[in-house]
């Protein structure tokens, strides 16, 4: 498998570089502009360890946990931009946290919830040499490239047994993974309304689990398209071992490159890598391929209200990525005359299926150690934990939209049917 995110640069040359120039012991302004910044966010339960062991709190209770630098280079980088460069010190190993990962990032997320609308003018400065990547469709084979292409066998590690890679639905908390995401493909089946003999198009379809769910258990024909010629790879064996390779197709190319007119569009994950200016696109083509009665659903990890991807998560987890508000999702259907139907936020669903994927990680840590490195590792436990606080907090949310063309009246009159087990007519034998 490529070291795709690993780096081969020394973590240690900053830190020389910075010795050379200053005293080694912590000094009484690094201290105080630390404890001011920790007053500034509303004293957190959290103590800063400095590199001369000094130990740096403005909290009353007991602490949570404990954020460790190694040195003077880390803290001031930090100053700088300190959603970069946490992550970068993080995975380097220059910066510690001991405690519980998720529940101090969580604690550090929500201080970020009430002053995230005024970014610093050093976080500002910092983006304007951070460039952007592209979504056209070089720019998405790229970013593709950079993530999911890392290898099946390194997913497959952690992942429930259909490589399920999007929020999970956990009807009861003591679902295991394997059968709440078996839950949240029945639950976008149901929301689509899926009936016997229909055809659906789906546009970014990762290991193809829910195109063969669909095929399998609802009785339509799916045509599903993805850029990473590894899922792509996967989800065909797996349809072929399924029996289904005559009632699902899956198409190596671009979701700009569909084709054909169908009952229903479904999108799972993929909104994300789309870019804000695609959306318009993305919806005109959702309208072209859909009959005067078609219908659709957009699953996609959202904001509450526009803001800039993180820095850290965009350079060395998705490069590319934008994550939308509602607002900037009604560019799809606005311009378009889709008409939104529903829409449900799956957020501590989504919290509930990282903690599933962290534990599975942490359990294969060392395989993943022997085939990529330390950082690697770092970088990653650093994405998960970090993913948990961030639904935890309500700094990320996981917006489910269906939609149906403007004319359609063959649309489901209430709710009922995302609830009732319409699958059962079809194969009687199928449970969670």
């Amino acid at each position: 498998m490529p070291k795709t995110i690993s780096s081969t640069r020394d973590p240690n040359a900053d830190v020389v570089r910075w010795r050379s120039h200053f005293p080694s012991r912590a000094t009484r302004l690094e201290r105080a502009m630390f404890r001011r910044f920790l007053r500034a966010i509303g004293n957190p339960p959290i103590e800063v360890r400095l590199w001369d062991d000094s130990l740096v709190s403005t909290t009353r209770d007991k602490p949570i946990g404990c954020i460790v630098l190694a040195d003077r280079a880390t803290l001031w980088k930090l100053a700088f931009d300190p959603l970069l460069q946490f992550g970068e010190a993080y995975a380097d190993g220059r910066i510690k946290v001991e405690g519980d990962l998720p529940q101090v990032l969580s604690v550090i997320f929500r201080i970020m919830n009430r002053i995230r609308k005024s970014p610093t003018l050093s976080g500002r400065v910092a983006r304007i040499f951070t460039p952007r990547r592209g979504s056209d469709q070089q720019a998405a084979l790229e970013n593709v490239h950079h993530h999911y292409d890392l290898g099946n066998d390194f997913y497959q590690l952690w992942l429930d047994d259909r490589m399920v890679y999007t929020c999970a639905y956990f009807e009861r908390p003591e679902m295991t993974l394997e059968q709440a995401q078996v839950a949240k493909l029945d639950h976008v089946c149901r929301k689509l309304w899926l009936r016997p003999g229909e055809t659906v198009v789906e546009a970014g379809c990762g290991w193809g689990a829910l195109a063969i769910h669909m095929a399998q258990h609802y009785g339509v024909r799916v045509r599903a398209c993805n850029i990473s010629r590894e899922q792509i790879a996967w989800a065909r064996e797996q349809a072929r071992r399924a029996g289904l390779r005559d009632r699902v197709e899956f198409i190596e190319d671009d979701w700009r490159n569909l084709r054909g007119e169908y009952d229903v569009f479904a999108s799972v994950g993929m909104l994300e890598h789309v870019g804000f200016d695609n959306y318009t696109q993305l919806g005109e083509l959702a309208s072209g391929l859909l009959t005067p009665q078609g219908r659709g659903l957009i699953h996609t990890i959202g904001q509450n209200f526009p803001q800039p991807m993180n820095a850290w998560i965009e350079r060395r987890i998705f490069p590319g990525a934008q994550i939308p508000s509602i607002s900037q999702m009604m560019d799809a259907f606005e311009p378009n005359d889709l008409s939104v139907l529903d829409i449900e936020n799956l957020r501590l669903h989504y919290r509930k299926t990282l903690e599933h994927w962290l534990r599975r990680f942490d359990e294969v840590q060392d395989t993943v150690r022997d085939t990529f490195d330390d950082r690697f590792v770092r970088t990653w436990r650093l994405y998960l934990a970090g993913s948990i606080a961030a639904f935890d907090s309500g700094c990320m949310q996981l917006f489910q939209v269906a939609f149906a063309k403007a004319e359609s009246n063959e649309i489901p009159w209430t709710r009922a049917h995302q609830y009732s087990p319409v699958h059962a007519e079809l194969d009687p034998g199928y449970s969670i």
